[in-house]
């Protein structure tokens, strides 16, 4: 197919054909200066980025992803033409989008939601080289394998939980760990990443799950936690919360004891230097962040514009993490349209290991992040890039 280059051009209307009204999807189409004196040329590959723009809850976390990917895309083209293709979230609107695109595109780029990716490996649908934003959820079918084309690149707080698990075998087993938590449900599955990566690290792990009313920990279960800390001399505190969550553990026990959790410990957006937002009572809490969070002076993310907030608007550490994930997004497609399917990249979310399109392997994908500590109320990087 021959593509017309031109500058960003909003077409609105409908993509698909014979998709009921609330799947109908409008479409923006980015692509790049040609130096065909014709004005036509075949790209490398066409690639298909699928968000859920309007939707109500995911609306702007897709907007982050969009202008992340868009940004890396201006900055570095490598003759690709990319489409933005706007969708209704419902797992079965995604997937008839999907399977549009496939039939259209030579990379596709999404879905946001679990649900819509899930909708779509259950379906037996990929058919082309997808970099899911997400992980799919096979937990009904623990047997179900990845589809050799699917290659999940998600930001997961249970990978950084493993990461943390490791981390912290590494430097103080033997000993005990008392997981810290609630009944909210990322925090159970943070919990259980945690303690199933440490098991035969040498370190054993205790969990403890806290009720709470009106945001305040049970004031109770502080105490006892408190006695327990005494008696029992746990090597650590993992805490599978958040950061108000844990500077109330951290009020409650002291600073004897450390502390690791996951970058739901920072809620910070890059150079925020506002003293209502620094929490000097997480100093010398160990966690990890992405790099576009915690190294200001890491070279991939300094080449990047940042993400703006509008001016009623405050800053969003979420929003900022997806906009990262954004820019990385493009930076794998590029290497899987250049063919490449082995590779490394020190991006902004991380060092990424990726093996894709090797044979009918299954693909593999992992993220290495900063370790980071708090210092002075924000978050830091523990070592110099």
């Amino acid at each position: 197919m021959l593509y017309k280059w031109a500058k960003l051009t909003l077409v609105a209307g409908i993509l698909l054909n014979g998709l009921c009204p609330p799947a109908l999807a409008n479409t923006t189409i980015v692509e790049s200066a040609s130096p065909d004196p014709s004005g036509n040329t075949i790209p490398l590959a066409s690639i298909a980025l699928l968000l859920p723009l309007r939707s109500g809850p995911l609306g702007a976390a897709a907007d982050a992803v969009r202008a992340g990917f868009l940004n890396a895309y201006e900055r570095d083209k490598s003759d690709l033409a990319v489409t933005v293709i706007e969708s209704a979230d419902t797992p079965a609107d995604m997937l008839a989008t999907y399977a549009a695109a496939s039939k259209k595109y030579d990379i596709l780029i999404g879905p946001l939601s679990r649900t819509g990716i899930t909708a779509i490996v259950q379906n037996g649908q990929v058919t082309k080289p997808t970099i899911a934003l997400t992980q799919p959820d096979l937990s009904a079918d623990k047997d179900q394998a990845l589809p050799a084309q699917l290659l999940p690149i998600g930001l997961s707080i249970e990978a950084e939980a493993r990461q943390v698990a490791s981390w912290v075998g590494a430097e103080l087993a033997p000993g005990k760990v008392f997981v810290l938590s609630t009944s909210a449900a990322w925090q159970k599955r943070v919990a259980s990443a945690f303690t199933q990566q440490l098991q035969g690290s040498g370190l054993r792990a205790d969990l403890m799950t806290f009720s709470m009313a009106d945001g305040v920990l049970n004031p109770g279960a502080l105490t006892q936690l408190q006695q327990r800390i005494q008696n029992e001399k746990p090597r650590l505190l993992f805490a599978a919360l958040n950061a108000d969550q844990t500077r109330q553990i951290r009020n409650a026990v002291g600073a004897e004891t450390p502390i690791y959790g996951i970058s739901q410990l920072n809620p910070m957006a890059l150079g925020d230097i506002n003293p209502e937002h620094q929490i000097p009572e997480l100093d010398g809490v160990r966690l990890l962040d992405i790099p576009w969070q915690v190294q200001p002076d890491h070279p991939a993310v300094m080449v990047y514009p940042r993400r703006t907030d509008g001016a009623e608007q405050q800053p969003n550490a979420d929003l900022d993490r997806l906009y990262a994930l954004g820019i990385d997004a493009f930076r794998i497609a590029r290497e899987v349209a250049a063919r490449n399917s082995v590779f490394q990249i020190d991006g902004v979310t991380g060092r990424l290991n990726v093996s894709f399109g090797v044979g009918i392997n299954a693909p593999s994908f992992e993220r290495a992040e900063p370790e980071a500590v708090y210092q002075n109320g924000v978050v830091t990087p523990l070592y110099a890039h």
